[in-house]
């Protein structure tokens, strides 16, 4: 800084990087546009995998957008915001990660054309606002309903599992994907509501995809906690408890004196009636399973096998609540407080070998409103993989199933949004109109990608995605397999109206937000000069 032609006048620390102007931009809009390169060839039916490897030698294998970008260890700025981007995508939506990072990237390439055509940034993002605000009006008008349609849920799940590891059993996940949200999904005052929470994943290596199942309650990674109880108990009464089944401990520091041998023998005594009046008011209640959040005496073990009982030790509190909400049982504090109205009912509970250890699996709940899905594959690798193909599918279909609407996948209603949009640019004025047109011509990276990924000849594949829409086909999309296009509606592949909508606005605005910085001033030495090096100093991952 100077004052006046004087010696220059420092306000910044010495060591402090300061960019400008249109070169902050360019690097900006270089850093962002390398991640979306980074995921873009995963987008897709044929969209390829990545494999993350970090400095313990630990390898992730996934074509997951928002599971990439969060191994990656970025250091720009720029390149962090568009990954803010994949995670709001995944937080609200489950699914379309890859979209909308591919979208924002794309978004400020196309600003960076208009920017060096003089058109200035805050024009760009204003005309981008007009066309995120109408290109959201428009989406109502291509909604399918889902309405007491399961094939239509069905179709959902299979789409977000196609391209995924699961997807050569993508039917078989589907249907336990839409049985687990009908199943936990509730309707208050016209709201339709569903709470993950309460689907309960557990996931073990051995056998294959196909050994995974949904089960009608709870499974506990837990087994009874006594060799001599029942290792199945069937029409099960469960009290469920939180608190300790032993001999309560004094809560200060208390000193017993023992003078007679006759003395110790009655405290012990009197410790062990303690225990058995407590298994007795269990078996006086009815309950014939004890499922317990704190420990149990050995003592107590003892006579809970001796009366029949089949008994947990130390549950989760999580899953304590969604056992409660399976078999409709009360979690007691006080077991003098226990009686029969306070017990849950299963039509079986046993402990079952999966894999190298055991579980416990409380089946036949019918009204359950919390239930369980055991996943299952050959290598720990897999496993992981199809956990998080299936969170993203039962994401998608919770949305589908809240939202009560669906879009044509394929990049069929990007396509009819772009055609809208240069219609709509038409009657705005100025050279917001250039921005408009810029952004619905962005919206085609989607059907471009899945071309490209699929190895079709990514022009000739848009015009003629084009012409179909030009003939009123606005269900026409990329037909992957075969090349050319074909109604998505009549080939079932459908998404959620949330993930297009959630995608376009948070794409759009954070486009937007890297547009309008033109001074960037770093105090430590964060690469600013938009080469990410080894992907934004991914530090020690390797891809």
């Amino acid at each position: 800084m100077y004052g006046n032609g004087q010696a220059p006048i420092f306000i910044l620390k010495d060591g402090t990087q300061r960019t400008r102007g249109r070169t902050a931009q360019s690097n900006n809009i270089a850093a962002a546009k390398a991640v979306a390169d980074a995921v873009r060839s995963t987008l897709g039916p044929k969209g390829m995998d990545k494999m993350l490897v970090d400095s313990m030698g630990d390898v992730v294998i996934t074509n997951d957008g928002a599971t990439i970008l969060k191994e990656m260890d970025i250091d720009h700025p720029a390149a962090k915001m568009i990954i803010e981007v994949a995670k709001t995508q995944e937080q609200h939506c489950y699914d379309g990660t890859t979209s909308a990072v591919v979208l924002s990237g794309e978004l400020l390439k196309r600003s960076e054309d208009l920017i060096e055509q003089n058109v200035h940034p805050t024009v760009i993002c204003e005309g981008f606002r007009l066309a995120a605000e109408k290109a959201v009006e428009l989406l109502d008008a291509h909604g399918i309903s889902t309405e007491n349609q399961d094939s239509v849920l069905m179709e959902v799940a299979k789409t977000a599992l196609t391209g995924k590891s699961a997807g050569a059993v993508k039917s078989f996940m589907a249907d336990i994907c839409v049985r687990a949200v009908n199943a936990v999904g509730i309707i208050e005052s016209d709201e339709r509501i569903v709470d993950l929470s309460d689907i309960k994943v557990e996931k073990r290596q051995g056998g294959s995809i196909k050994d995974s199942t949904l089960i009608d309650g709870i499974l506990l990674d837990k087994e009874r906690v006594h060799a001599g109880m029942p290792r199945s108990i069937s029409d099960a009464k469960i009290a469920l408890i939180n608190s300790a089944v032993e001999v309560k401990k004094t809560e200060v520091d208390a000193k017993i004196q023992i003078t007679d041998p006759n003395q110790l023998a009655l405290f012990l005594e009197e410790e062990e009636n303690y225990v058995r009046g407590l298994v007795e008011k269990i078996q006086a209640s009815g309950a014939t399973v004890l499922i317990c959040q704190k420990g149990i005496d050995e003592l107590a073990q003892h006579y809970m096998s001796k009366a029949g009982i089949f008994a947990i030790r130390r549950a989760k509190k999580s899953d304590m609540e969604a056992l409660s909400k399976a078999t409709n049982g009360n979690i007691v504090t006080n077991i003098d407080d226990l009686s029969s109205e306070d017990l849950g009912h299963a039509a079986k509970v046993e402990e079952r070998k999966i894999g190298e250890s055991d579980m416990t699996f409380i089946t036949g709940c019918p009204e359950a409103k919390s239930v369980s899905v055991l996943l299952r594959g050959g290598t720990e690798h897999v496993v992981d993989e199809i956990r998080r193909a299936f969170d993203d599918a039962v994401g998608v279909v919770s949305v589908a199933w809240e939202d009560g609407a669906v879009l044509t996948g394929g990049g069929s209603v990007l396509a009819a949004l772009s055609r809208d949009l240069r219609t709509y640019a038409e009657t705005v004025g100025g050279r917001e109109q250039m921005a408009i047109e810029a952004f619905a011509s962005a919206l085609e990276i989607i059907p471009r990608t899945l071309a490209e990924n699929a190895g079709l000849d990514p022009v000739t594949t848009l015009i003629e995605l084009r012409k179909a829409h030009a003939d009123g086909q606005s269900h026409a999309g990329i037909n992957v397999y075969e090349g050319g296009v074909v109604d998505m509606k009549d080939a079932n592949v459908v998404e959620p109206m949330r993930v297009v909508e959630q995608a376009i606005q948070s794409a759009t605005e954070t486009a937007i937000m890297i547009l309008r910085i033109d001074d960037v001033i770093s105090s430590k030495g964060v690469p600013m000069d938009g080469g990410m090096g080894d992907m934004g100093g991914m530090g020690d991952f390797q891809m």
